[in-house]
């Protein structure tokens, strides 16, 4: 377990986080969401810490990761079952290979959008939503988002937990890359502990 495996891990709870705050609330931190939709269209770059601007901007992540994993701390189920979800519907993205192009396409379709408008633009979020929709939804592995009602009729409220479900499926496919295993959370998890706590 190293350093960019956990950084991983906390970004999927940062994700996570952002989806809670979005269902329940109606809104997230604006920088956070910035942080993480740009992680999806960092595909290809220099070091792993890069796809995140630097491990400081998931520091809530390390801090939602910690409170999972510390003997006697109040878990937040949801949180369980929203990163659990990611790491399920990336395992079968990853032998999907027609979906895995058809993923880099789009992405580089949004990249292209980055010229002229900003990450966080409703236009783009959208977008972004809609590559989930498209090609992650069909693969059968349904997310199950909980919160108000109301809220999760609107349709903006819609696309921003969509974008961030896919933000969640780049920092688990990063996950995959470094190495995680998800026995790792049952044998490791005083190192996952000791990482997370020096990034915070």
């Amino acid at each position: 377990m190293d350093q960019h495996q956990v950084m991983a891990l906390a970004a999927m709870c940062q994700v996570a986080k952002q989806v809670q705050k979005i269902a329940q609330y109606g809104s997230a931190n604006d920088s956070d969401l910035d942080v993480l939709f740009t992680s999806i269209v960092q595909t290809s770059p220099a070091s792993p810490v890069d796809v995140y601007q630097g491990t400081h901007n998931l520091r809530d992540g390390y801090k939602t990761l910690m409170a999972q994993l510390t003997a006697g701390a109040q878990k937040d189920v949801e949180i369980v079952k929203y990163v659990g979800g990611l790491m399920q519907l990336e395992r079968i993205l990853n032998n999907e290979p027609k979906s895995l192009a058809e993923l880099g396409r789009r992405i580089d379709d949004i990249h292209r959008r980055l010229d002229h408008f900003a990450i966080t633009d409703d236009t783009v979020v959208a977008g972004l939503a809609d590559i989930y929709s498209s090609v992650l939804s069909p693969l059968g592995h349904r997310i199950q988002v909980y919160g108000k009602p109301e809220l999760l009729k609107q349709q903006q409220t819609q696309n921003k937990i969509r974008a961030l479900l896919l933000a969640g499926i780049r920092s688990a496919v990063l996950w995959r890359q470094m190495g995680g295993k998800r026995r790792h959370f049952f044998f490791a998890k005083r190192k996952i502990l000791a990482i997370a706590k020096t990034n915070i």
